[in-house]
């Protein structure tokens, strides 16, 4: 490495550091200037960060060589960005309607090498919210805001991107480290710090998931005009593998099916909820009619991970329902019948040997040896965020850069990146995601419980969904869809954590409801 290319790294490596920890800065720190100064740093830091690691792609290859093309589309931006942020500090709820909006708008651009998937749309609203939240700290509070004390689980998140930043250092994959950091954990770190400052009404829950159901329908509608056209919009490798197997996936405007996939398995565990506790037939109707619609949606994708999301987000909710701990004899019955069904299937389809299970799997099996041996090699701090996929060819022999991108257990990817030390801090931030999402929520089991428990049991049940997505396939923190379920969850258990506080303060019990 040449003198200059080790001093871009290093200075990269001090601006993804000190652009973690001006985003836990904004969660961490008491004063609200000092928190207004970290969040303006953040906001400044990442967009440097993104234009260094884009640096030498054609995008900005093209307009390094033409200057007024450049100049003209940063003006439009800071425009675009100063708009936003005139509007969001008169209607603070715009956010989360937009956040919803734009979370699944992903604009492919080649980076590191690969070809990634920016959320750009997403980028600005961000930005703009981020601008609007620092004037409000600096001129003080609007109506639409509120400023929280940090709930466990957001200091558990802003730790894991610090010392994920941290670990990139020593890492043989810096770039994708990179990429992490300032493409996915700062913004979404920021992102979070905004849906728990805005103040949230029952009607701004209702229209966000509202919105979210009218995308999955569109996006179904597409994936149904790619199905019947033999056409998809984009992702050569999809369009490619569809040529030499007996079924078509789709992909619809997301460019992996499985991420499709999940985002409709998602938005139909919040149908099931509704289904669950609905009022009135009409909302009944309706419901049932979008869930088919998407099931139909769904089933175009193959996506193995997303029907078990789905499943798992639906036994979440039947459990808040029905108390199945009083049925456990026959939830074991169910189950036992299952892994007995499984049993069967695999014989039938000769999936007993190892090499069957790992074709069965999409390659997984061997990835997840691979993470584990590499886990094995260095088990306390791993081999540096971002490094699983060049570690893994290197280790392994692969020489196609396809070959693998991650484990696809995310906690494998995890513990072979970031060893014991980045595990538990994975660990942490699930293991206090799920007991805020599902604390309080024992009323459920009544006739009519409080829409507000309606609300919450969503909130758990999809976070479920979207976990044990992420134990079959990739991208847990690098998904906005994680952040805003927790985010949109801390504040509506705000009341439930306010009350257990002060019980614990008071030393008496709490009520489950």
């Amino acid at each position: 490495m040449g003198a200059p290319l080790a001093l871009a790294t290093t200075v990269k490596g001090l601006g993804i550091v000190a652009a973690a920890l001006a985003a836990a800065g904004v969660f961490a720190l008491r004063s609200k200037r000092q928190r207004a100064l970290c969040a303006l740093a953040a906001l400044v830091l990442t967009p440097v960060l993104v234009v260094a690691e884009l640096w030498n792609t054609d995008q900005i290859r093209h307009l390094r060589d033409h200057p007024g093309q450049a100049a003209l589309a940063a003006a439009l931006g800071v425009i675009a960005v100063a708009a936003l942020a005139a509007v969001f500090r008169r209607r603070p709820w715009l956010v989360p309607l937009l956040t919803v909006l734009t979370l699944p708008v992903r604009i492919p651009l080649s980076t590191a090498g690969t070809s990634a998937n920016i959320l750009v749309p997403l980028y600005v609203v961000v930005a703009g919210g981020v601008v609007a939240y620092i004037l409000e700290r600096v001129r003080g509070d609007g109506e639409g805001w509120q400023e929280r004390s940090p709930s466990t689980v957001e200091l558990a998140l802003v730790g894991y991107v610090v010392l994920y930043s941290v670990q990139s250092l020593y890492s043989n994959d810096f770039e994708q480290a990179v990429k992490n950091v300032a493409f996915f954990y700062v913004p979404f770190a920021l992102l979070l710090k905004l849906l728990v400052t805005i103040r949230w009404s029952r009607r701004l829950v209702i229209q966000c998931f509202g919105l979210a159901v009218l995308l999955a329908l569109v996006f179904a509608g597409i994936g149904f005009w790619e199905y019947a056209t033999r056409q998809l919009l984009w992702n050569r490798k999809v369009i490619e593998s569809n040529q030499f197997e007996s079924y078509f996936r789709v992909n619809s405007l997301f460019f992996d099916p499985n991420i499709y996939g999940r985002f409709l398995a998602i938005v139909m565990v919040g149908l099931g909820s509704t289904l669950l506790w609905a009022r009135r037939q009409r909302v009944v109707l309706i419901a049932a009619g979008a869930l088919t619609v998407l099931w139909g949606g769904i089933v175009l994708t193959f996506s193995q991970s997303s029907f078990v999301a789905l499943l798992a987000g639906l036994a979440a909710l039947a459990a808040l329902r029905w108390n199945l701990l009083r049925h456990r004899w026959l939830v074991a019955g169910a189950a036992i019948a299952a892994i007995a069904l499984a049993a069967v299937f695999a014989k039938d389809l000769h999936l007993t040997s190892r090499h069957a299970v790992h074709r069965s799997s999409g390659g997984r099996l061997k990835l997840i040896r691979g993470g584990l041996r590499m886990l094995a090699d260095r088990p306390l701090w791993g081999f540096g965020s971002g490094s699983f996929a060049k570690r893994f060819r290197e280790r392994e022999r692969v020489g196609s850069p396809q070959a693998a991108s991650a484990s696809h257990t995310t906690p494998v990817t995890v513990a072979a990146e970031q060893g014991a030390v980045g595990l538990a801090a994975y660990l942490l931030v699930i293991g206090s995601a799920f007991p805020l999402l599902f604390r309080g929520l024992a009323g459920l089991r009544g006739r009519d419980p409080p829409p507000r428990l309606v609300s919450r049991a969503f909130l758990a049940a999809a976070f479920s969904a979207l976990v044990v997505h992420t134990l079959l396939y990739a991208s847990f923190l690098e998904d906005p869809i994680a952040w805003t379920l927790i985010g949109v969850g801390i504040v509506i258990a705000a009341p439930v954590e306010a009350r257990a506080a002060r019980a614990e303060a008071g030393g008496r019990a709490v009520p489950a409801h």
